[in-house]
Formats: C-alpha cells, sequence, structure tokens
C-alpha cells in the first residue's frame, strides 16, 4: 500500500520505519527536518508539506501533539487534498470532542476514518508492539485494521467515531492512579524495612499485583528493565502522563461525573511535572 505518515515524533517515527519493513511504500511529513531525515534514512519517501505526502495514497497515518494539530491538519491538508477512497486514522491521543468532530468533517467530504490511539510508549511504537484503541464503523475499522496491525501486536474495535479516544484516556487515567499507588507502597516498604526485591516478590503474586509494578516498576533494579533503569529517561513522559490525565477530567466533567482519584493523580502529576516533565512518568516515586 501507499502510505502517507504526518508526524515523526518519538512514536511517530517508529511507527514509519515499521510500516516500511511491512512492505508499504510510506510518505512521510513532519516539521522537523531532522525528524524528516531520519525517517528517509528508515527507507520513507519524505515531503515538504502534508498536502504533497498524501497525494495518491491508500491510507493516511497520523501522529501529532493535540486536538487542535490534528483537526487544522485533517480539516486543511488532508481531507480534500488526498484520495475519497483512502482510508484515515488518526493514532495521536486528543480529546473525544474533537475527534468525532473530525471524523464527522471527513465523512461529510466522503471519507472513511477511524481515531485510533495507541498503549505501549516508544519502546513498542519501535518494536512494533503497540496496542491500538480504535473507534469508527466496522467499515473503517475493516479497513484500518491491515495497516495498524503492521505497527502493532492487537488492535481492538472499541466502538464508534471517539471511542479510541474515550478507551485511551479511561486507560490511562487508571495507568496513572496505579503508578502512584505502586510508588507509594514501595516508598512505604522501604521505609519500614522491606527490601524492595523481597516486597516485589511478594506483592507480584499477591493481590497488590498491577502492571506498572510487574512490568514497568518504578525502582531501580527491581523486576524487568524499565526506565527507573536508566534514570528515568526515556518511556512515557510525565508531561504525556499529566496530558492524558487533563484529557480524562475534561472528559469526566463532559460526561457529568467526578473521579476523584483520576483529579487527585493529576494534580500530583501537575506538581510533578514541573522541573520533571520530561522524566518518564514513575519517577513521580521521587517526589514521594
Amino acid at each position: 500500500m501507499k502510505i502517507a505518515f504526518i508526524g515523526l515524533g518519538n512514536m511517530g517515527a517508529g511507527m514509519a520505519a515499521n510500516l516500511v519493513k511491512a512492505g508499504h511504500n510510506v510518505r512521510a511529513f513532519d516539521l522537523s527536518e531532522v525528524a524528516l531525515g531520519q525517517a528517509k534514512a528508515n527507507g520513507c519517501d519524505t515531503f515538504p508539506t502534508a498536502k504533497e505526502a498524501v497525494q495518491g495514497v491508500d491510507a493516511v497515518v497520523s501522529m501529532l501533539p493535540n486536538g487542535g494539530i490534528v483537526s487544522r491538519v485533517f480539516r486543511s491538508d488532508v481531507i480534500g487534498h488526498a484520495p475519497q477512497d483512502a482510508i484515515l486514522m488518526d493514532c495521536s491521543t486528543i480529546d473525544v470532542a474533537t475527534a468525532r468532530d473530525v471524523e464527522k468533517a471527513a465523512a461529510d467530504a466522503g471519507y472513511a476514518m477511524v481515531d485510533a490511539p495507541v498503549s505501549g510508549g516508544i519502546a513498542a511504537a519501535s518494536g512494533g508492539t503497540l496496542t491500538f484503541m480504535v473507534g469508527g464503523s466496522d467499515d473503517a475499522f475493516a479497513r484500518a485494521e491491515p495497516v495498524l496491525s503492521a505497527m502493532g501486536k492487537a488492535v481492538i474495535h472499541a466502538g464508534g467515531a471517539g471511542a479510541g479516544q474515550a478507551a485511551k484516556i479511561c486507560n490511562n487515567m487508571l495507568l496513572g492512579i496505579h503508578m502512584i499507588g505502586t510508588c507509594e507502597a514501595f516508598t512505604m516498604a522501604q521505609k519500614l524495612g522491606l527490601d524492595p526485591q523481597t516486597f516485589y516478590d511478594i506483592s507480584s503474586v499477591s493481590s497488590g499485583q498491577n502492571w506498572s509494578m510487574t512490568s514497568y516498576c518504578p525502582v531501580p533494579g527491581v523486576g524487568p528493565q524499565s526506565p527507573a533503569d536508566n534514570g528515568y529517561k526515556g518511556g512515557f513522559a510525565t508531561a504525556l502522563m499529566l496530558k492524558d490525565l487533563k484529557l480524562a477530567m475534561e472528559a469526566a466533567e463532559s460526561a457529568g461525573m467526578e473521579t476523584p482519584l483520576g483529579a487527585h493523580a493529576k494534580a500530583l502529576y501537575e506538581e510533578f511535572a514541573e522541573g520533571h516533565s520530561d522524566l518518564d512518568f514513575s519517577a513521580i516515586i521521587k517526589s514521594l
């Protein structure tokens, strides 16, 4: 397939490279010349504008920083410029309302589109092991799935337009809550005289077990390799976790519900992000 890829940041770069590895012809665009150079080295064809990149393609994939940029790119550079039979896929994490608005604009112009945010972080993006949570019609999902499968280990249809974004922000709100609780438990265990490895050996096979502990332990030298073993560099930045928690709180407000633990997690990450926004979100253990 001929696929346009818009947005070649930490996540998009690896995703585009995996599409090339899967045998697709990838037409890449990013505002960064450095990112374009890396994409070219990875086998992508590069273009000076998004409008040029989407010419004559079978599919368009985007990975962009926020909803405002997603809306602008699709309305100005994709819709009306990509072939009408191209399947459109936005893999950014944005608010549900914007995702639905952009998908409606695409549908009104005769395009099929899905929102397909991801879980897994930079390593999974590079390794092709992302999980995609997809919102859109059954037909659009069926058309998007082969492309998304080339970049991930799981592609799950969450429901109609915006459902992928809803699943992503609910999942990441839970992740933020779990990580803070895991950090508190390890810190308290150490202050009570327990060795971190011993506590891990006990809790990882007991009722306190969770992904933040067994797959992404915030304590260096405990559990599988994680950003904690690299000075909390790489992984999923605190700034991105805070972004997702803010999106979750906006969604909760729009749904007319309260999320007290989600709100508290947002407040803690807001405080920690001052001076630590580039560190992995598990580094919040430093503040406890």
